[in-house]
């Protein structure tokens, strides 16, 4: 077995390693969300279920206002990541042919900066405003969080990019808006999709902002799960399915673009000439 051989069974073991305990749990989860509540506390615990329990997700979507939540997620979600990528995809642009390093620390401290740190001062200014408990809250200060990563993952990106082709367009007589828009934006696509997707998986995820700063109306879909809790006692199954219903469009969307993360985070691992 020669040593190119040897690489690559280390590196499928290695990979195998660090995903079983995200796979193990995935399943895990999605057995409960099939089976009844006898089954769930079955000693052995039973991961194929005999009788489906399609009514676990009958339940999440009959209960707990799921798709007035839903639309609210899609709002939060689909408005930060738009806002995020208008302003963080020029930013990081700018900042990197600049060579604005200090810009670029400045990004990376507020991206490392928990964003739990910004909850009490927004809850505080929007309760001023008289915001508090509608949607404009959420989207800020998911703005906050996903601004920051945008735009360091754009600096990232721009740096491998040669900046050659937009000093052609420039002496072709280019604005600089020009130059930006039709070349350094084609050019970056797969940079921007990785933005994008990242940005969404980070917003759409988010629970403790739709729960503080929401009102009865305008929570997101993560309080869905939340919701299906009880003090009585806690219903594996429905609970569960609304993890499983909440995961999926994250999981549909990462799959579907799979080829354009991968291409996005090569290409950004690879300094450009």
């Amino acid at each position: 077995m020669n040593r190119k051989t040897l690489r690559r069974a280390g590196l499928m073991f290695a990979a195998f390693v660090l995903l079983s305990p995200a796979v193990l749990f995935f399943i895990w989860m999605l057995s409960l969300s099939l089976k009844y509540e006898i089954d769930n506390s079955a000693t052995p615990p039973i991961l194929i279920p005999t009788n489906v329990a399609w009514s676990n997700y009958a339940d999440v979507f009959n209960s707990n206002r799921f798709f007035l939540y839903f639309r609210n997620s899609l709002i939060v979600t689909g408005s930060a990541t738009l806002i995020a990528l208008a302003v963080g995809v020029p930013a990081g642009w700018a900042i990197a042919r600049l060579n604005a390093s200090r810009a670029a620390i400045v990004v990376m401290i507020a991206r490392m900066t928990p964003g739990l740190s910004f909850l009490i001062p927004m809850f505080l200014l929007f309760q001023w405003l008289g915001l508090l408990g509608t949607l404009v809250p959420q989207i800020v200060i998911h703005l906050v969080l996903t601004i920051p990563l945008v735009v360091w993952i754009m600096i990232s990106y721009f740096e491998t990019t040669p900046p050659e082709l937009e000093e052609a367009a420039l002496v072709d007589g280019a604005s600089r808006w020009q130059t930006f828009r039709h070349v350094a934006l084609p050019v970056a696509r797969p940079g921007i999709v990785v933005a994008a997707i990242l940005s969404v998986i980070f917003s759409w995820n988010n629970f403790v902002f739709g729960i503080v700063l929401a009102g009865r109306e305008t929570r997101t879909l993560p309080v869905a799960v939340y919701n299906m809790l009880s003090y009585d006692q806690i219903a594996w199954g429905p609970l569960a399915a609304a993890a499983i219903v909440v995961t999926l469009p994250v999981l549909l969307l990462t799959v579907a673009a799979q080829r354009q993360i991968v291409a996005g985070l090569t290409a950004g691992a690879v300094k450009g000439g």
